[in-house]
Order: structure tokens, then sequence, then C-alpha cells
């Protein structure tokens, strides 16, 4: 493929987002469309939200154009599902939604891609030693695991920049991997999507003409990276030769490029069940939030920290993968979630927790001031 093509698309993306955020910041304030933080934020005023609106025109616009490239005829079938999610999405960001019902939606636009054979997974090429799987093992794994990425993604959402960051980061990755394996039509979806989430974070890191990218977007977003994930883990074997990696580390590379809203989703949804509370309930214990709330950084710092632990994870995954068998991958991917886990259950706390941390404070400096004036006192009276 021509170089000229894949500069075009991005940049076409990129301008295209660029220009039309502005015209939505100006609709959704006239219309006072905004976001109002709440005791959970980490915004502390009405920020305009629907960034991902500029999202979904840029990919159904580029669709029409990538649809040469697409060997099955696969842009036919991204549209409905990027539709479906569009308008749940919006509707979410104007009227909150319960989690079921996005959950009903984003089944129904997962069941598009899944008729398509090109995601087809026949084999796992020997991953703890499974070779072939039956259809029906395949269309529930699959299922499962596009709905775990759309709503992975749609959590680590909660910062200034995180989501676009990390989105970026796999995204580039996944550019790599197509255009080495030369499946074209994904080179140009990811470009085309980085794009868009280039534009978009320049606006959502600004201080002026801030905008959110909400669940309109996050959802998009998420949709085509487990489009992606599919579409890399359905590769065929000759396919995967040219990668610098043995066949049957693929699916463990598939977690490290999603590590980071792999390990949040599983983070929180365990304890929020270990409180016996609803997987889907809102709280402050994401691992942006401990960052920026424990460690007093800035939503950027905090971004910018987990989009290049996230790349440095993928990079050190890679290089083992390419010489280790599976075992020792899924040791060392299990020894990394335990430590990460451990580290951040160290600094995991409710705001419940931080109260009463700091009453004890209190009371403790209280006593010991108490306890140092009655000292004063005693020697005092002793002296006289």
């Amino acid at each position: 493929m021509s170089i000229y093509y894949l500069i075009t698309f991005f940049i076409g993306a990129y301008l295209l987002t660029y220009f039309t955020i502005p015209k939505i910041i100006g609709l959704v304030q006239y219309k006072n469309l905004m976001d109002n933080p709440n005791i959970r934020s980490s915004h502390i005023k009405k920020t305009p939200t629907l960034g991902g609106i500029s999202f979904f025109y840029t990919l159904i616009f580029s669709l029409f154009f990538l649809k040469d490239w697409a060997v099955k005829e696969e842009s036919i079938y991204l549209i409905p599902g990027l539709t479906i999610l569009f308008i749940v999405g919006l509707k979410d960001d104007l009227v909150v939604l319960s989690p079921y019902t996005k959950l009903a939606a984003q089944i129904c636009a997962i069941a598009f891609v899944l008729s398509n054979d090109s995601f087809m997974i026949y084999s796992l090429n020997g991953f703890l030693g499974i070779e072939e799987i039956p259809n029906y093992v395949y269309y529930a794994v699959a299922g499962f695991m596009m709905l775990t990425i759309i709503n992975a993604y749609n959590l680590i959402d909660g910062i200034d920049g995180l989501a676009a960051i990390v989105g970026t980061i796999i995204l580039m990755i996944y550019t790599t991997i197509f255009y080495i394996t030369e499946e074209f039509f994904y080179v140009l979806v990811c470009l085309t999507l980085n794009g868009s989430l280039i534009a978009f974070l320049s606006y959502n890191l600004s201080s002026k003409k801030k905008i959110f990218m909400g669940d309109t977007g996050s959802l998009i977003v998420g949709f085509i990276i487990s489009v992606l994930t599919l579409k890399f883990l359905a590769l065929s074997p000759k396919a995967y030769d040219s990668l610098p990696f043995l066949l049957e580390n693929v699916p463990l590379i598939a977690i490290s490029i999603l590590i980071v809203p792999l390990f949040d989703t599983a983070r929180v949804f365990t304890i929020r069940l270990a409180n016996g509370r609803s997987p889907f309930s809102a709280d402050r214990n994401h691992t942006h939030h401990i960052l920026i709330d424990y460690f007093k950084i800035s939503h950027q710092q905090a971004s910018f920290i987990i989009g290049g632990f996230n790349l440095i994870f993928v990079l050190l995954f890679i290089i083992l993968g390419s010489t280790s068998y599976n075992f020792y991958m899924v040791v060392a991917l299990i020894f990394a979630v335990i430590a990460l886990g451990y580290f951040f259950y160290r600094y995991d706390y409710s705001f419940a927790n931080i109260k009463r941390k700091i009453l004890f404070r209190r009371k403790v400096s209280n006593l010991k001031t108490e306890v140092k004036k009655g000292s004063e006192k005693l020697i005092k009276r002793d002296k006289r």
C-alpha cells in the first residue's frame, strides 16, 4: 500500500475532527448539554461533552472510501454496530441509561460483527495446548471478549486525556501489526480513528476549549478496539509468521495490548462485588483516581504515566513472547497482575475510609496535645 493513502486517511481524519469539534462545543454550550460535576467527578465545573460525535461521523465517512480494501465487506458489518452504539451512547450522555440497556445494545452491535466470516477463529494455535475450537465456543468467547473490551474502555474514561492516550497507544500497536500482516483495511481503520483521537486530545487537555468524549465516544472507540482485537486473533497462521512473537503466544499478546482497561475493570469489579455492590455501580476506586487522589498528580501526568505503562508492558511481552512459550508468559502475566493488584490494594480507599483516617489522626493529634499540656502543667506545679 502506498504511504500516500496512509497519510491521507490519518490527516483527513485529524482535520475533520479538529475543525468540527468547536462546532460541537458551541452547540452543546448553546443547548446547555454540559456535564455537571458530582461527588465522584474529577472536574469541578460544567464541561461540554458529546465529543464522541466527531468519532462517529469521521469513521462513517472514512468507511465509504475504505470499502475497496475490505476483502469480505467488513465495512458494511461495522456500520450497523457503530450506529447502534452511537445512538445509545448519545442518549446515555443526555439521559442516563441503565447498564443493562447499554449491555443489550452492545450485544446487538457485536452480533453484526460475529456474523462476518472474516472474524471467525478456528484455532488457538496451541495456546495452553488448545488447537481447534467448535463454532459455539468461538461465538461465546468472542462475544464475551468484545463485551469486556467495550465496557473496560468505557470505564477508563474518567480523567482528562486517559481514554484518548490509551486508545492512541493501542491503535498504534494494531496499526503496526496489521501493516506487517498486510491487512490494509484495518491499518486504515486504525489510522482514521487515531487521527480523530489525537485531534480530540488537543481539546480534551485544553483549559479553554475542553470537551469530553462521553459514552458516545468511549463506546465507539471500545467497539472498534474490540473488532481489531478479534481480527488479530482471527489472522491465518501464515500471517503470524511475519510477527515478532511465537504463534501460540498471540492471545497473551492481545491481553498485554489491552492490559490497562482490562486490569482496571477486573480490579474495580472485584472490589465492588467484595463489598456487596453491583459491579456497575459508580465509585472512585479506579486506578487513575488513586493516582491523582493519593499521589496528588495532575490528570495529564496520570494519563501519560498509565499510557506509558501500557506501551512498556506490551513491548516487554512482545520481547518475552518471541522466545518463551505461553506457560512462562502466563506465569509472568499472573505475577504482574498480582503485583499490580497488591500495589493498588495497598493504596485503595474510599471516601469513608479517608474520613475515618482523618478523624483518627485528629483524635491522636488532639490526645498528644492534651497529654503535652497536662505534662507541662504538672511540671509547672512541681516547680512551684
